[in-house]
């Protein structure tokens, strides 16, 4: 890889969400797994990686003392700049994450808070790409065979498995280019299926990254025993 210039590179972490999937009184962010939580565990990712300057953590409002006390404070995270109240859709808490980045940001990273595999040569290759084509989503490639269904159920047509990727996180893009897309998509109203779908409406490509497949994210209760097994398989 080239050596990378002088770069600001912030991190926006989005646990906002109620995890209502969970159908349990603990957000989904704050359940343990091997007796550390995971937003924790996600955290100590972005932590420990030399690229990252500061990290934005954006939480649910009446969490935020919790997450500072409990997260923050207990695990000593340094690189946490500031806690912040999400918003009604995971949209609206991105770009509320996005308005407290430092304003000599240059690249953000933009990551699940439940998701806490996230290796850092995923970090680093995602910050290189994003500088040198604006945009990257860390990804895989689709492992089994996808049709698209009529709205009966029946099978329309089996997809090319081979131009087909499932899409994680983190995504990664110029401040600049990711700012300018949540503000057009606010201003048209429109609500993507991730960040990297508001850069496209501007005509610009994400560069795809290798990720891995135990980057899972936490979103059922199965989820736990997967992510224990992956704890313990490293």
């Amino acid at each position: 890889m080239k050596k990378l210039p002088d770069l600001f590179v912030s991190s926006v972490i989005v646990a906002a969400g109620k995890g209502t999937r969970m159908n349990m009184d603990i957000n989904k962010q704050y359940l343990e797994i091997c007796g550390i939580p995971v937003l924790a565990r996600t955290l100590q990712v972005f932590e420990d990686c030399r690229f990252i300057n500061e990290i934005v953590l954006v939480v649910n409002e009446y969490e935020i003392l919790y997450c500072k006390q409990n997260i923050i404070d207990e695990y000593g995270f340094t690189k946490v700049k500031t806690l912040v109240a999400g918003g009604l859709e995971r949209q609206d808490s991105v770009y509320n994450g996005l308005l407290e980045v430092d304003k000599s940001c240059d690249i953000v990273l933009i990551h699940d808070g439940a998701r806490p595999f996230a290796g850092e040569k995923n970090i680093i290759d995602s910050i290189y790409a994003a500088y040198e084509f604006g945009a990257s989503c860390v990804a895989v490639p689709v492992k089994d065979t996808v049709k698209r269904s009529d709205k009966d159920g029946f099978v329309v047509e089996t997809l090319d498995r081979s131009a087909l990727w499932l899409i994680q996180t983190p995504q990664t893009f110029k401040y600049g280019l990711i700012l300018d897309a949540h503000k057009k998509a606010l201003e048209d109203g429109f609500i993507g299926t991730d960040d990297a779908s508001l850069v496209e409406r501007l005509g610009h490509k994400p560069k795809l990254v290798m990720g891995g497949y135990d980057n899972i994210k936490i979103t059922t209760r199965e989820d736990i025993p997967v992510a224990e097994a992956i704890l313990n398989c490293r």
